[in-house]
């Protein structure tokens, strides 16, 4: 099997990876529609936590489908639709994230500034391939910026939360998820042309570690801060972390990692983003609601898209720069 896949060029080891990932997918859905018709025959009705529980896997079943579709896309078709996708991604999250936070008519500038002119400059950045620039733009430059627009709109009403939300929202939506087009452009000696391949590790590993902790999650326990994450506990957090770590060392073959580097760096993308989802979490608690879609459907019509991707924006970045560190790039 092995020497199989190493007869095979980048573009075909990339396509059979595709394909595995469409299979398991379609597999996983054929299982969910059965569930449902046998459920529908079922003579006792569905209690309300069973049902909640079914469409939150189906809300999850069909952002896995659209967010391999955007990676089979942004692969199929080259570098610069990858980053055209990605920065339309970070367009409907922070949408998403702003419109369940409160502005004032004086936050109109910083937010044409942050839509129009930061996200399309942050991606323009990646696109060049102006890593360093790229890595700092953002939390120096943007912060500041930010600060003084909204000063210039003369409302001084809550104005260091205002531009709190702004900025925190910039970070998550726009800087986090640009490190993802970004991996595909990193100048590897002899790994050229299979970049995509670290993103979807990235990707793989991380959406296993959360929905690990997810199922692990729904044991009796204790959770650490029952305020924000009935969920979250170390133990169960630990169980998925020894799932994404081992299937990091799994996937070391289809990376420049050794398996005991592929699963340190599986490790440290996992614990970025379950903390960050939990991050994500207080944020929500702070603002009233559960899911940034209600009913499986945001306010933007993105589908709860940000629900979906927040642990990828936490972890994109550490992982992004544990990279370029450990390979000197």
């Amino acid at each position: 099997m092995g020497s199989f896949l190493r007869g095979l060029t980048s573009e075909q080891q990339v396509s059979l990876l595709f394909v595995v990932l469409f299979g398991l997918l379609m597999l996983a859905s054929a299982a969910s529609v059965l569930l449902s018709l046998r459920e529908r025959r079922a003579a006792s009705p569905i209690s309300e936590d069973r049902l909640y529980q079914k469409r939150d896997n189906q809300a999850l079943l069909r952002s896995t489908w659209w967010m391999m579709v955007v990676f089979w896309v942004a692969w199929a078709a080259g570098d610069g639709v990858a980053i055209v996708l990605f920065g339309l991604v970070s367009f409907l999250i922070l949408r998403e994230f702003i419109s369940l936070s409160p502005t004032r008519r004086g936050d109109h500038r910083s937010l044409v500034m942050a839509f129009f002119l930061v996200l399309p400059m942050q991606y323009g950045l990646v696109w060049t391939q102006h890593f360093n620039l790229f890595t700092v733009f953002v939390p120096v430059y943007v912060f500041l910026a930010i600060a003084v627009v909204s000063a210039l709109g003369n409302d001084p009403e809550r104005f260091l939360e205002r531009n709190a939300k702004l900025q925190w929202g910039i970070m998550v939506c726009v800087y986090g998820m640009s490190h993802v087009p970004a991996l595909m452009l990193l100048d590897f000696p002899l790994f050229k042309g299979k970049n995509a391949f670290l993103v979807l590790f990235l990707v793989l590993v991380v959406q296993t570690c959360m929905l690990v902790q997810h199922v692990a999650a729904r044991r009796e326990g204790t959770p650490v801060a029952p305020a924000i994450s009935k969920t979250f506990r170390w133990s169960t957090w630990g169980i998925g972390l020894l799932a994404g770590g081992l299937l990091g060392a799994a996937l070391a073959g289809f990376t420049p990692f050794t398996p005991l580097a592929a699963m340190g760096m599986a490790l440290v993308a996992c614990v970025a983003g379950s903390l960050g989802h939990l991050v994500m979490k207080a944020i929500k608690r702070d603002r009233g609601v559960t899911h940034w879609g209600a009913a499986g459907r945001s306010v933007t019509g993105a589908s709860g898209l940000l629900d979906r991707v927040d642990a990828l924006c936490f972890a994109a970045p550490v992982f992004f720069h544990s990279v370029r560190w450990t390979f000197d790039l």
